[in-house]
């Protein structure tokens, strides 16, 4: 998360994660993100069509390996969650494509 590295897709936890609960962020626990606006993108990421809150995930331009792209990082800490494309479903059009090893999933109380 502080070096901004990527896991290999289909290789990190809870990209096919289908349980409910909430997705926090692996350094500092902030909530970032619902099970509710997970869905399955096809590309070995977890994949979210909006963060939980407004205010719980921060962006940056990042022009790495020759291209341009949105950055997501969480609010609180700074770490790495992934990048944000606008080819996600309604109602958004947004993807945040994260990596699984930058959140904890805790699994919602019945």
């Amino acid at each position: 998360m502080r070096e901004k590295g990527t896991e290999r897709a289909f290789t990190g936890p809870n990209w096919d994660n289908k349980k409910s609960g909430l997705y926090t962020c692996r350094a500092c626990h902030l909530p970032l993100f619902s099970s509710k606006t997970k869905f399955e993108s096809g590309t070995g990421w977890p994949s979210f069509y909006t963060p939980l809150y407004a205010n719980t995930v921060a962006e940056e331009s990042d022009a790495t390996f020759g291209m341009v792209r949105t950055e997501v990082l969480c609010a609180r800490c700074g770490g790495h969650l992934g990048h944000v494309f606008n080819d996600g479903p309604a109602p958004t059009g947004l993807r945040y494509c994260i990596n699984g090893v930058s959140l904890n999933f805790e699994k919602e109380e019945k």
